[in-house]
């Protein structure tokens, strides 16, 4: 095996080894015996490829693509095949593939070019990012799908161009779709309307009784729920014969894609790439892909890397979720990943939701896509009319108006509950999330672990939020006082105060923490629907009416991002309330702050988006600069700061201390076993000890966005250095980190 030349720092260059020239292998009578790999090993200064040979009974199984298993430092590891070639830069024999996994090849051109793609944009490693695009393999799935696919046997299907009619309720819609069905690749950055049609189905999702209801929508013509219009635009594009790639945010957005999909297109298969759906239905839709058995896909954030054939369209709804940037290393946003993947291959993109996030309103500036939104007239009758009190009007209440559902939302409340359901959305899930000493109002901490308190129930004592121990003897640490009250009010305490003040109307808690977790949808009789952000249930023509409590708890956030998510998530509940014209309300309650107040009293995501973006580029803030953050040990980010090579205009901030995180479990009790000769005959226990972290710094890397890509290849080049000197310490690198504040 050898390291061979790539972008990528290699193993000799790091050690200053003599470069050699290729030379060519002698297979034994294979074509092409030399196999180039990738494998998966933890180490940067080995991002690269390795060369092996192929032998003979592995010449037709192990292609480009396919899984391997290679012998590598001493033990077997996973590879995958990328290339194969008649030479090699290895002075001495090269060591034989140990296994061919699978005759599948599960990594195509297209998806192992993006994958490097995000690599180099996010400084990670190429093996990081093919684990996230590749699913686990599931041998009985596979075998079952390639039994039944016959090569060469599809034929492309012949979809009619959609009806001219369609998206004529946005600015530049009609064209949008006229350009996907001639084969074209615009680019859009969609703000859809709500738009509300009667559910089929049950009062609630679950399990309860269905009861078909009579309300219809009460929207103009050509406003239409967004799953509808995502599937026309793929009507658009699989008429040009081409492929569509859908990612949402969650399952249910899946399954409300999936649905529309099926309604307009229903001879078309769908490929459904959710984690949820388990390893061998995710792996069989994967390889459906793959074979080209279905052309349209829609799934989560991972789904951004199917391998689509002659992929035509990416669509990503409600971008500003951060379910859709990935967890791990390193740490990409779909978004981001499209982008890319539409640049590379040509395809058309779509970024819609509701609100309008700052990073798409940073390609509208750039002109790298342009606005599809809906002129002002028809905005005003679709939407609800908003309204968001302040101290000034609440003050004519009098002592009510500090109330946290003051005499208005009542009212507003009261009367739509005659026609229909109303939504109330927390900001907080739970009974009491967060409790303090009723005298002096310092946040009730926990004795051992020092997390928050909280109640879970009516009536029951105060228990830690981490470690859930019962604080039955709590007392004030500063006061002594032995009472606590509420900082915040969770769903459950809320749907009980509701479900005092309204004895007669039913109340659905929806939620993760709720008693039936996240309830889908509910119908048009009239009820109190709790919910949480992102767990509202879609009601069957719309709500009556809905109040958004809690807004100084999500504007007042130490984030950069707090403004925006707050609108994001007001936006997506008041999306779901009923037009004006149909009289549809909507009211803020909570003294938010008044610039995202005043954006969704407007219904202006766009004009909040313009001003939140100027306003970074002002304080070079992302998305207007590119900024990376280093943590780790102070030694371990000096030392990473130390390889960084120059790059002109870079500025580091720090390295500054980070708080450690906090101690949410205690080290197990190790036990002493007893002395020779002593009379305990059991071990005993010795008094358990709380976790100490190592402290940690962080250093703020920040450079012009025309710098970002020479500033992740040189983050690249110093991981790869520290690691090949084999360097102490762990570093995490994150390229625009989501939580900055």
């Amino acid at each position: 095996m050898t390291p061979t030349s790539r972008s990528r720092p290699q193993q000799g260059a790091l050690l200053d080894l003599p470069a050699t020239a290729p030379q060519a292998v002698d297979g034994e009578g294979v074509s092409e015996p030399v196999a180039r790999v990738v494998v998966d090993v933890p180490l940067p200064h080995l991002d690269h490829t390795f060369d092996y040979l192929v032998p003979p009974a592995m010449a037709s199984v192990a292609l480009p693509g396919t899984r391997v298993q290679v012998r590598f430092a001493g033990r077997d590891r996973s590879a995958y095949v990328v290339e194969r070639r008649s030479d090699t830069d290895h002075r001495t024999t090269l060591a034989p593939l140990r296994r061919a996994v699978s005759p599948v090849p599960v990594l195509s051109p297209t998806v192992l070019d993006l994958c490097r793609a995000v690599a180099d944009r996010y400084a990670g490693m190429l093996m990081d990012v093919v684990r996230l695009a590749v699913p686990p393999r599931h041998a009985t799935t596979e075998k079952a799908v390639l039994e039944k696919h016959a090569p060469g046997a599809l034929v492309s299907r012949v979809v009619d161009p959609p009806d001219s009619q369609a998206w004529q309720a946005y600015t530049g819609g009609p064209a949008f779709l006229r350009h996907l069905a001639a084969g074209e690749s615009p680019r859009a950055v969609w703000t859809a309307l709500p738009g509300h049609e009667p559910v089929p189905g049950a009062a609630l999702s679950n399990g309860s009784a269905s009861v078909e209801s009579t309300v219809e929508p009460t929207v103009p013509a050509g406003v239409l729920p967004w799953p509808t219009s995502i599937a026309q635009a793929a009507h658009a594009t699989l008429a040009s014969g081409r492929g569509v790639l859908v990612v949402v945010p969650t399952t249910r957005h899946v399954t409300q894609v999936v649905d529309a999909l099926a309604a307009i297109l229903p001879n078309e298969p769908v490929a459904r790439l959710v984690a949820d759906d388990g390893p061998a239905r995710r792996y069989r839709a994967f390889l459906r892909t793959l074979l080209g058995e279905a052309r349209l896909v829609v799934g989560t954030r991972a789904a951004a890397f199917a391998p689509v054939t002659d992929l035509g369209l990416a669509v990503i709804f409600d971008d500003g979720d951060d379910r859709l940037a990935e967890p791990r290393a390193p740490y990409p946003h779909a978004r981001q990943v499209l982008a890319l993947r539409a640049e590379r291959e040509g395809a058309a993109m779509l970024v819609g939701g509701f609100t309008r996030t700052v990073e798409a309103q940073l390609l509208v500036e750039q002109r790298w896509a342009h606005p599809v939104q809906a002129p002002r007239e028809l905005l005003r009758r679709v939407t609800p009319r908003v309204e968001a009190p302040g101290e000034v009007e609440l003050a004519r209440e009098g002592p009510a108006a500090a109330a946290r559902i003051p005499h208005p939302a009542w009212r507003i409340a009261k009367e739509a509950l005659t026609t229909g359901p109303v939504l109330v959305q927390v900001a907080r899930g739970g009974y009491v999330p967060v409790v303090a000493c009723a005298r002096c109002r310092e946040p009730a901490r926990c004795r051992t672990c020092h997390g928050p308190l909280r109640l879970e129930r009516a009536g029951a004592a105060p228990s830690c939020s981490w470690c859930g121990r019962i604080a039955a003897d709590w007392a004030c640490s500063t006061c002594g006082d032995t009472r606590v009250r509420a900082t915040r009010v969770g769903s459950t305490r809320t749907a009980e105060e509701l479900g005092r003040a309204f004895p007669s109307v039913p109340v659905v808690v929806s939620g993760a923490t709720a008693d039936h977790g996240v309830v889908e949808t509910v119908d048009d009789r009239p009820r109190l629907v709790v919910a949480t952000p992102g767990a509202e249930p879609v009601a069957r023509g719309g709500y009556v009416a809905a109040l958004l409590l809690d807004g100084a708890t999500s504007t007042s956030r130490p984030e950069l991002w707090a403004s925006a998510e707050a609108l994001r998530r007001w936006l997506g509940a008041a999306a779901l309330v009923r037009g004006a014209e149909a009289g549809g309300r909507v009211m803020l309650l909570g003294q938010p702050a008044p610039v995202p107040a005043q954006a969704l009293v407007r219904w202006d995501p766009a004009g909040f988006a313009a001003r939140e973006l100027a306003e970074r580029a002002e304080l070079s803030f992302p998305p207007a600069v590119r900024l990376a953050a280093v943590q780790g040990t102070p030694a371990a980010v000096r030392s990473l700061l130390g390889h960084l090579e120059p790059l002109d205009g870079l500025e580091v901030l720090g390295p500054v201390a980070v708080e450690a995180p906090d101690p949410r479990t205690e080290a197990p009790a190790p036990t002493r076993r007893p002395r020779t000769g002593s009379p305990r005959a059991a071990a005993r226990p010795v008094p358990p000890r709380p976790l100490v972290p190592e402290p940690e710094v962080r250093a703020v890397l920040r450079v012009d966005r025309r710098q970002g890509a020479a500033l992740s290849r040189r983050l690249a080049h110093a991981a790869a250095a520290r690691s090949a000197r084999k360097e102490d310490g762990g570093v995490r690198v994150q390229v625009d980190p989501p939580d900055l504040w």
